[in-house]
């Protein structure tokens, strides 16, 4: 459903953005936003709307209301997350921590509340897609190894010792592969939210605790040594070093 970032490059200079959002003025008006800023956009009233825009038209980037009829803004972020969709970055009136938390959780790439300055909108999907592209662009080997777990860096697949995959949500991922490359040594909440955000979004401390501790629940094994570790005023550690 999404091509890479190369590709777009290469072929598609424009970034297109597909606005997902019930009200008619909120999508007309942010089209005209994205389209002043040179995006390609287009927009979508709904979830079954969008699948049908993505298929036939492509977007490098979703910008998706939280509250509508029919399939909600989480539900479908939660579905396409790690299945080839592009960034997304959630949009909803629903703005409190516990809102954010949950949204990246489950695989949006950035969080802004409504209302919001739509310059800020802009400025965050650029960031974003910046990290994708950037993702995209930075070598890596294919596979890291530790304590009989392999993580795929091209497929974001995490496969522990007896061959079953283990689902990572889009910052579950992002944070296993900034421990993998910074093992043994203390990571701060600070360079955990530089290395696996860029600190470009309004993520907080509170979000990266929930994420290691998810993250912390998918690698326990019966017996198993501790993999994330941590230091009580200092931050965390990722107590093996990764083979290739």
């Amino acid at each position: 459903m999404r091509r890479t970032m190369a590709a777009m490059a290469e072929s598609d200079p424009v970034p297109r953005v597909l606005i997902v959002d019930d009200d008619s003025d909120i999508r007309e008006g942010l089209v005209e936003v994205f389209q002043r800023a040179g995006f390609a956009a287009h927009a979508a009233a709904d979830v079954a709307a969008m699948e049908r825009a993505l298929s036939s038209r492509g977007a490098d980037l979703i910008v998706l209301d939280l509250m509508m009829p029919g399939e909600d803004g989480f539900s479908a972020c939660k579905r396409l997350s790690g299945k080839g969709a592009p960034p997304i970055i959630m949009l909803s009136a629903l703005g409190d921590d516990a809102d954010r938390i949950v949204g990246l959780e489950i695989g949006a790439d950035d969080y802004l509340a409504k209302p919001c300055n739509p310059r800020e909108l802009v400025a965050r999907a650029r960031a974003v897609l910046r990290r994708a592209k950037d993702a995209d662009a930075a070598p890596s080997a294919e596979a890291r190894r530790f304590a009989g777990f392999r993580l795929d860096i091209a497929r974001r697949e995490l496969v522990d010792p007896d061959d079953v995959v283990i689902p990572l949500s889009a910052g579950e991922f992002r944070l296993l592969r900034a421990f993998i490359e910074h093992p043994q040594r203390v990571l701060t909440r600070e360079q955990l939210l530089d290395y696996a955000f860029a600190n470009e979004s309004e993520v907080f401390d509170r979000a990266v605790d929930v994420q290691v501790s998810r993250l912390r629940k998918k690698l326990e094994r019966p017996g198993g040594i501790e993999i994330i570790r941590t230091v009580r005023g200092e931050g965390y550690l990722f107590a093996i070093k990764p083979s290739a």
